[in-house]
């Protein structure tokens, strides 16, 4: 569990985001956001069972080599937006949908928004709207001000009339655009799922649950100002062409939908508690998912002891789960047993078939908690073991720079809490840290020169 040792919170935070359109593209603006302004989720588990779901998907749509990341975000809104090359998924998406397939569908829309190129349409899109609005405003003040010079009221109202109607045409031009782009997205999904062996059920399903939580645009308002076509027309033109395919019939497999539902028990642990996780699997209090969620909040609660004796009953369900030995290693890790919880991450990591940098270097993790200097050198190259396979993991600088700074590297140490800023995307802060580091290193030196690349950077 990639948190700050000790902090449980650090990773699955109660925030809940501002709304978001439902599966739709970001505007520009938005788009423009960097990540750091967002509740990212960062956990081994969860991101190898979301590459696996998009892996084909990507590939079907010709996207498997253009560097597309998918982030997740904690909020327990059922949401997911693309804004660059990230698809965004809310951790609310993953704990709502009840089978992988459903999950999937989500997925598979929002690959079709990025093949699709829709971000720079709709860029294009806004700009076009704008100058519509802009014109008929500039007619509107036209007419206002000559009916003005000549005394004439009606043309004075008719003026404002232009000014409000000019922007009305603007927005319905916009809403109109979105609507085509989010009906494309949906055909292209199910093509993906298609090409992919899969069912496009769950898609439908998705957009039905949506609809029972009246979580579409265009309530009240119709079709017409909405940014999506009514919840009931887009969900019959779906569930029409989704039983065309030969594949609608498919099931996902028992071991997809275990991973699955374990992925949501995380999540409701470490963000509602143990009482969020017995309601979730009232249906099933003795599956694999139940216990699993049980332990992670029981090991929240502080009792170290029962926490590991239901992981390690886990453990024996499943020997070769790499998250179950991951849990055991956060559990000994709080209990003030370094050495273990090393050896547990290190289980964990050759098991993990996903390569995860945050395993590999969570076991240096492990040792730079337990303080002794004999062991911070081989920390050190742990941790930067991980760090050379994910870059991003900005918790992992943190201890990192612990690590240096135990060591008597002051300047190696503030150079990695630098980097650690750099990749949470705190740019003002790295500066800061990157600048101290240079004081304290050999001018021209690997290191010199890598805090040299963080004060140069242009983050404008």
């Amino acid at each position: 569990m990639n948190m700050s040792l000790g902090a449980i919170s650090a990773r699955f935070t109660s925030i809940v985001l501002a709304a978001a359109v439902a599966l739709a593209p970001v505007g520009a603006g938005a788009a423009s956001k960097d990540k750091a302004s967002l509740p990212i989720v960062r956990d081994a588990e969860i991101e190898a069972l979301v590459a696996d779901y998009a892996r084909p998907l990507l590939k079907a749509a010709g996207l498997s080599r253009s560097g597309i990341e998918i982030v997740l975000v904690n909020s327990d809104a059922l949401n997911a937006f693309v804004a660059g090359r990230r698809i965004y998924i809310n951790t609310g998406a993953i704990t709502a949908t009840q089978t992988p397939n459903q999950l999937i569908g989500i997925l598979a829309h929002e690959i079709g928004h990025l093949a699709g190129g829709h971000q720079q349409r709709l860029r294009q899109q806004i700009e076009r709207a704008q100058a519509i609005a802009v014109v008929a405003g500039l007619l509107g003040a036209g007419v206002a001000a000559a009916g003005a010079a000549a005394g004439a009221g009606g043309a004075v109202n008719a003026g404002a009339g232009l000014l409000a109607g000019g922007s009305g045409v603007a927005q319905r031009s916009l809403l109109s655009y979105q609507r085509g782009e989010e009906t494309t997205a949906d055909r292209s999904a199910l093509t993906y799922l298609d090409a992919t062996g899969q069912s496009g059920r769950g898609l439908v399903e998705t957009f039905q649950i949506l609809d029972r939580s009246n979580l579409f645009g265009g309530r009240g308002g119709g079709s017409y100002t909405s940014s999506h076509p009514m919840p009931r027309e887009r969900i019959a033109a779906l569930q029409r062409l989704a039983q065309e395919s030969r594949n609608y019939g498919r099931s996902d497999s028992a071991e997809l939908a275990t991973r699955h539902d374990l992925a949501r028990a995380k999540i409701v642990a470490y963000n509602d508690g143990a009482g969020a996780v017995r309601r979730l699997f009232a249906r099933d209090p003795r599956s694999l998912a139940a216990y699993y969620g049980d332990a992670i909040a029981t090991h929240l609660a502080g009792s170290a002891s029962a926490a590991l004796t239901k992981t390690d009953a886990l453990i024996a369900a499943q020997p070769k789960n790499p998250w179950f030995q991951e849990l055991r290693g956060d559990i000994l890790v709080d209990a003030g047993r370094p050495q273990e919880a090393a050896a547990a991450y290190s289980r964990a990591a050759k098991l993990d078939t996903s390569g995860s940098g945050i395993l590999k270097a969570e076991i240096g993790q492990a040792l730079v908690t337990g303080g002794d200097p004999a062991k911070m050198q081989e920390a050190i190259r742990l941790i930067r073991d991980g760090l050379s396979s994910d870059p991003n993991n900005s918790l992992a600088y943190r201890f990192l720079a612990m690590a240096y700074g135990r060591i008597g590297e002051v300047g190696r140490a503030e150079l990695a809490t630098a980097e650690g800023y750099w990749h949470g995307g705190a740019f003002r802060q790295a500066k800061i840290f990157a600048i101290r580091a240079q004081q304290k290193l050999k001018p021209g030196s690997p290191s010199w020169m890598a805090a040299q690349d963080i004060i140069q950077t242009d983050i404008r």
